[in-house]
């Protein structure tokens, strides 16, 4: 079965490849230092022109602008004894004592900070005054709450005091909200007393005062947004916070190359990585960097090849049959605007610091193969929360309004821009394909570098360079491990080979209209559930896991998945012996039913 690829997550054994010629880079000149993390570029420094990434931030930007303020502050100011005017949102938003639970008001307000950390990077994004506007309005009357009184009564004291700390921080760097910073002060002050002061085991009952309906809290995430706090400027505070809820009976095993994933909640625990890259960026940990890229590995060897993880919310034990039987036992196969958005954190910061392609490479397949196709967040609170890989599954919006997935959701759609472009000190990296714009300032000239294609669709991509002045500087192309034949030139001339699973750079002085093509060859290849169901693949095209439009499980073999041949715009068509099998995209479906895995005879 050797046309089957066994998927397991590759780190490069060497990051970047250079070329050999007068105007390219030499493999050698990164290797003489230790190298500084690549830093992404800002919200407002990269323009998108793909029409499926936009609409995914007009959409959601709308929804967050027609909400009411009122509304938005009601679960606080019940929680404080405050009169609360306006109308309930409802769903998980919303409180009631009378009624908590998964079906009832299950986390008011927990969204909050997390549509204000969006909006803060809308702004960014947008300029648009009326978004600033509505940022400092909301900070202003959350401010006016603050009381111990509403961590008394949270089930989630942690986990909200966590997103509203990232939406005042962003607030303040994003949208230049001048009282940020003193609002989060205040609101550090009045959750202390009500966090448990470390890291608490999800489930773990450490509130005496309550029953164990308030187990549920995730302090074990709160260490990022701490310690960026703090290395924000924001106080020292911070950072012993940060030091304080970091989750080493978690990370300690991970550091050690052992697995402690097996029946941990999936997106919590995931996000949790990314505190413990936050305490290498901080600290310089090296043991939080190992727990991080191991415990990352092994989430790689129990993902779909959608790159989607955590069916029904849990994370596996390393060799468990449970991915195999999640396509017969659940439709909740991976809770995808929570879930892709701790993996675009967590791939970010690794990418950064280890500038290992390979982390590119799983960002684009989170990216296009799962929470590209969402389902849109709608003002009732209608979110898409879970994307399903059974036999039969169809995606549909979770019967609770409001959930977790509708905070980040907005974040996610924001976020694109950021994980599209990296820079250092030497110039730029390319690590997603997606039409866009980026500017910078290099070595005093102003540059602006334009991104053309039909990717995923179309192996060719293009490149053009608009500067104030020539410029010598360096641009990286990440070369996927699975574009085997992949080349590039400069301006027509001197096509190269490059070498997949590393980021391919080329230094020249750049001048005004040069241009870089990239062809990365758009082949068919079959990857497998896992070692244990050989049987059990997906079709893949480049980045693009192939859908099938069928919950008939029909006889096909392997010779003639691998022969599916693309008919239409988004249309791919394999020949089975009872007539064609159409395959979709995740972007491009809507309500057909599909598969994500076929067994081959």
């Amino acid at each position: 079965m050797t046309d089957i690829s066994r998927r397991r997550f590759i780190y490069s054994s060497a990051v970047v490849a250079g070329f050999i010629g007068t105007d390219l880079w030499q493999p050698g000149a990164l290797a003489s230092a230790p190298l500084a993390p690549l830093q992404s570029l800002g919200y407002g420094d990269v323009d998108l022109s793909s029409d499926l990434h936009e609409q995914q931030l007009e959409q959601t930007l709308a929804v967050l602008m027609s909400l009411s303020e009122d509304s938005l502050l009601k679960p606080f100011r019940q929680m404080t004894g405050r009169s609360a005017p306006g109308e309930e949102l409802g769903g998980w938003y919303s409180y009631d004592p009378a009624h908590i639970g998964i079906d009832g008001a299950y986390a008011p307000s927990a969204t909050f900070g997390q549509w204000i950390s969006a909006l803060a990077r809308m702004y960014a994004i947008r300029g648009t005054p009326d978004i600033r506007a509505k940022v400092l309005r909301l900070n202003r009357l959350y401010a006016q709450t603050i009381d111990g009184s509403y961590y008394e009564n949270n089930r989630f004291p942690a986990y909200c005091y966590d997103k509203l700390l990232r939406g005042l921080l962003d607030s303040y760097q994003h949208a230049g909200d001048a009282e940020a910073y003193g609002i989060l002060e205040r609101t550090t002050d009045a959750a202390l007393p009500y966090l448990p002061g470390r890291a608490i085991e999800n489930g773990v009952h450490w509130r005496a005062d309550k029953d164990s309906a308030y187990d549920y809290d995730e302090s074990y995430t709160n260490s990022e947004h701490l310690f960026m706090a703090y290395r924000q400027g924001a106080g020292e505070r911070y950072k012993a916070l940060a030091v304080a809820y970091l989750d080493e009976d978690f990370y300690d095993p991970l550091s050690e190359n052992r697995s402690d994933l097996g029946g941990r909640h999936a997106y919590s625990y995931v996000n949790s990585l990314s505190s413990a890259m936050q305490a290498y960026l901080t600290l310089g940990s090296k043991r939080h960097l190992r727990a991080a890229r191991n415990g990352f590995a092994y989430l790689q060897a129990q993902s779909f090849a959608s790159g989607g993880w955590g069916p029904d919310e849990t994370l596996r034990a390393p060799g468990s049959s449970e991915l195999f039987r999640s396509l017969t036992n659940t439709h909740n196969s991976f809770e995808t605007p929570c879930g892709a958005y701790a993996h675009f954190k967590l791939t970010r910061y690794l990418l950064s610091v280890t500038r290992d392609s390979g982390y590119g490479d799983s960002m684009e397949r989170v990216m296009y193969n799962t929470i590209l196709g969402a389902k849109p967040l709608l003002a009732d609170g209608s979110t898409f929360y879970y994307a399903d890989y059974n036999n039969k599954g169809r995606k549909v919006y979770s019967d609770r309004r409001w959930p977790c997935c509708s905070g980040t959701m907005p974040q996610v759609a924001a976020d694109y821009r950021i994980s599209v472009y990296f820079q250092d000190a030497q110039g730029i990296y390319a690590n997603l394909y997606v039409p866009s714009t980026a500017r910078w300032i290099q070595d005093g000239a102003r540059v602006a570098l334009t991104q053309r294609s039909a990717y995923p669709f179309d192996d060719a991509i293009e490149f053009e360079v608009v500067l104030s002045k020539p410029t010598e500087f360096s641009l990286a192309l990440r070369i996927p491990s699975w574009a085997s034949g992949a080349s590039l030139q400069v301006n027509g001339r001197g096509k190269r080979a490059a070498a997949p699973g590393s980021f391919a750079l080329v230094r020249r002085t750049w001048r005004s209209g040069d241009r870089i093509e990239l062809e990365l060859p758009l082949k068919m290849r079959l990857e497998a559930l896992d070692a244990n169901h050989l049987q059990t693949v997906a079709l893949l095209c480049g980045p693009l896991v192939l859908f099938p439009l069928t919950e008939d499980s029909p006889t096909i073999t392997q010779s003639q998945l691998l022969r599916a041949r693309r008919t239409g715009a988004q249309t791919w068509l394999a020949p089975t012996d009872t007539g064609p099998l159409a395959l979709l995209p995740f972007t491009y479906i809507n309500d057909q039913a599909y598969s994500t895995y076929l067994t081959i005879s």
